[in-house]
C-alpha cells in the first residue's frame, strides 16, 4: 500500500470502508445495495456491476438512462478487458443534412444529437462473457424499483429540478411531451421523500432481460424507437440498431509513480488523462498545498486537452497518434512548454458532460470499473413513448467541421467524455477508480491519482480533497474549500481563478483498492449520495 489509511489529512464525513467477500461502490445507496443483493445470490463482480448499472437508470435518471452509452474495464483472473459500448450516428444523418435543416451546430436536444444507445448491449455482452447469473435475474432489482417506486433523495431532487428547468426552456416542441409525461407527470420535478416509479421502464427492463437485449436492437423495442423517429422527424432506421455491437478493446496504460494507470482508447477521452500524467512525470511534486503543484497539474491538463480535443475521434475514421502522444520524448517536449505563468496551448501533434460511475469487486478477485451516461442529465429530452427510454444526446459532442477528426458522419461514434479507470502495480490488479462529470473527468482522474500517488493520501482523502476545473484559455474554477492562499497564488501566476460555491461540477467518484491482505479498501464521493455496500 502506498498510503496511510489512518492519516486523515482531509476531514471527511466518511471513513474508509473495508470488505472481504464483495463490494459495490456508487453514487446512489439503492443501486449499491442492489449490486450487493446480486453478489449474495451467487453473482460475481460483473453481475453486480450490471445490476447496479441497471438500477442506476431507475434511481438516478437525472444522470443516466437505458438510452445512453457505456464503457467498462473488467479484471478477471488478473487480466484486464476493455468494453466500448458507445453507439454511432445513424446512417441518415450528416453535416449536409443538418445544414439543410438550418443547423449551424449540433443542438443538445431533439433528434440531431441522438446516436445509437449502447447501454443495453453492454449489459448483455458483459453477462454473456463473464457473468454467472442470467441477465433476467440480474435486472430484477432495477425492475422492482421501477415498478414499486422509491423515495427521491435530496441530491437527486436537486439535479432533477435543475434539468427540469432547463428542459422547460429548451424543449418546448411537441416531441418532448413524453419526457415531461414520464419524468415530470405532476408538472414539476419530484421533491425529496416523494415516491417515483415508472411502470413502462419496468416493462422495458423486463424485456431487455428476457431477450438478452435483442429486443432493443432487433425486436419490439427497436421498432418502437424507429417508429417514434419516423413519426417525429428523426434519422433512425431499424438497420442502425440492428448493426450495432459493442467492441472489446485493449486498454491503454502508462506508468505513473510506480503504478500502471489504465484508460480505454479513443473515441473516449481517457487518453487526455494519460497524456497529462505523462507530462507530470517530468516534475517533482511532494507538497499538495504548494501552489506550484496546482499550477503544474492545470498546465498539464491544458496541454493534454489541446491535443485531445483536436485529435480524438472514432478510430474507424481517424487514427489518433496514440503511440506518439504517450511517448517519453513527447511528454518531455510538452513538459518543457510549462513555465511559471499560465499559458494557452496549441495542439502538439498535427493530425495525419452528467454520468454515473460504479466499481465492484468479489471474493474471487474479479473487479469492474464501469461508467454509463445519457449526457447533460436526461439527454436529448426525447423519451420513446410507452417505454421509459430516455434517449441520450451524445452526438452533441460532434463538430460540424468536416476536416476535424470528430466531425459528424453517418455511422461514426463521437468524442466521448465518459472514462472508467483502473490501477495495477507491476501488472497485478490494484483496483478500479472513476470520477464522472463530462470534461471534468480526465481532470479529476489526474487530481485524484496525484493525491494518491504523489501526495500519498488515502483513497477517501483523495476523493474528499477540494478540486479545480480548467474551463477554457486560462480560466480555472476552484472548489469552495480550496485554501485562499492557493487561489491567490494561482491568480498571480496568470490563472483567471473563479471560486465555485456549488460542488456539482467537480465530479463524483469511487475507488476500490485491493490491499496486501486480500481485503478491499473502498472510498466514495462526498459530493453526492455516495454509498459503499460491503459483504
Amino acid at each position: 500500500m502506498t498510503f496511510n489509511p489512518y492519516s486523515h489529512r482531509y476531514p471527511s464525513r466518511r471513513n474508509l470502508v473495508f470488505a472481504k467477500k464483495g463490494v459495490v461502490a456508487t453514487g446512489q445507496p439503492l443501486a449499491a445495495e442492489a449490486g450487493l443483493e446480486i453478489l449474495k445470490k451467487g453473482g460475481n463482480a460483473v453481475d453486480a456491476a450490471v445490476a447496479t448499472a441497471a438500477c442506476l437508470t431507475v434511481v438516478e435518471p437525472a444522470s443516466n438512462g437505458i438510452g445512453g452509452d457505456a464503457f467498462c474495464m473488467v479484471c478477471v483472473d488478473g487480466r484486464l478487458y476493455g468494453l466500448n459500448s458507445s453507439g454511432p450516428a445513424p446512417q441518415n444523418i450528416s453535416i449536409e443534412a443538418l445544414k439543410d435543416k438550418g443547423y449551424k451546430e449540433i443542438p443538445p436536444v431533439g433528434w440531431p444529437p441522438v446516436t445509437v444507445p449502447g447501454i443495453p448491449a453492454a449489459w448483455a455482452s458483459l453477462i454473456r462473457r463473464f457473468g454467472k447469473l442470467p441477465l433476467s435475474e440480474v435486472l430484477k432489482p432495477a425492475i422492482r424499483y421501477a415498478s414499486e417506486g422509491y423515495p427521491i433523495s435530496p441530491e437527486l431532487a436537486e439535479n432533477w429540478g435543475r434539468r427540469f428547468e432547463w428542459y422547460k426552456r429548451v424543449a418546448k416542441d411537441e416531441i418532448f411531451k413524453h419526457w415531461f409525461d414520464t419524468f415530470a407527470p405532476k408538472g414539476r420535478a419530484p421533491i425529496p421523500g416523494e415516491l417515483w416509479k415508472c411502470e413502462t421502464m419496468a416493462d422495458t427492463l423486463r424485456e431487455i432481460g428476457q431477450t438478452q437485449a435483442e429486443s432493443f436492437y432487433r425486436g419490439t423495442l427497436a421498432e418502437k424507437i424507429v417508429n417514434f423517429s419516423r413519426q417525429t422527424g428523426g434519422f433512425f432506421e431499424l438497420s442502425d440498431l440492428e448493426a450495432f455491437k459493442p467492441e472489446w478493446v485493449e486498454p491503454l496504460h502508462i506508468n505513473y509513480r510506480g503504478m500502471e494507470v489504465w484508460e480505454l482508447p479513443p473515441n473516449g477521452q481517457g487518453l487526455v488523462a494519460l497524456v497529462a500524467l505523462n507530462i507530470l512525470k517530468n516534475f517533482e511534486m511532494t507538497d499538495k498545498e504548494d501552489p506550484r503543484s496546482y499550477h503544474l497539474q492545470i498546465e498539464a491538463i491544458k496541454l493534454a486537452f489541446a491535443d485531445g480535443l483536436s485529435l480524438i475521434g472514432d478510430p474507424k475514421y481517424f487514427k489518433t497518434p496514440i503511440e506518439e502522444m504517450l511517448s517519453e520524448n513527447y511528454s518531455r517536449k510538452r513538459s518543457s512548454e510549462i513555465g511559471e505563468r499560465a499559458k494557452v496551448y496549441n495542439p502538439g501533434v498535427v493530425p495525419g458532460s452528467n454520468t454515473v460511475y460504479l466499481a465492484t469487486a468479489d471474493e474471487e478477485g474479479n473487479m469492474v470499473s464501469y461508467i454509463q451516461s445519457n449526457y447533460m442529465g436526461f439527454g436529448s429530452g426525447l423519451v420513446v413513448p410507452g417505454t421509459g427510454i430516455a434517449l441520450h444526446n451524445r452526438g452533441h459532442c460532434f463538430v460540424m467541421d468536416p476536416r476535424h477528426p470528430n466531425a459528424l458522419a453517418p455511422g461514426k461514434r463521437p468524442y466521448h467524455t465518459i472514462i472508467p479507470g483502473f490501477l495495477t502495480r507491476d501488472g497485478s490488479p490494484v483496483g478500479p477508480f472513476g470520477i464522472m462529470g463530462g470534461y471534468m473527468q480526465p481532470q479529476a482522474h489526474v487530481q485524484v491519482l496525484s493525491n494518491l500517488l504523489d501526495f500519498h493520501l488515502n483513497p477517501q482523502e483523495a476523493l474528499d480533497a477540494p478540486r479545480w476545473q480548467w474551463i477554457k484559455d486560462n480560466v480555472v474554477s476552484v472548489e469552495y474549500g480550496t485554501p485562499e492562499n492557493i487561489a491567490a497564488a494561482l491568480s498571480r501566476m496568470g490563472h483567471d481563478v473563479k471560486v465555485e460555491l456549488e460542488h456539482h461540477s467537480f465530479g463524483r467518484g469511487q475507488i476500490i483498492w485491493k490491499t496486501e491482505y486480500g481485503s478491499y479498501c473502498c472510498a466514495t464521493e462526498p459530493r453526492t449520495d455516495g454509498h459503499i455496500a460491503v459483504w
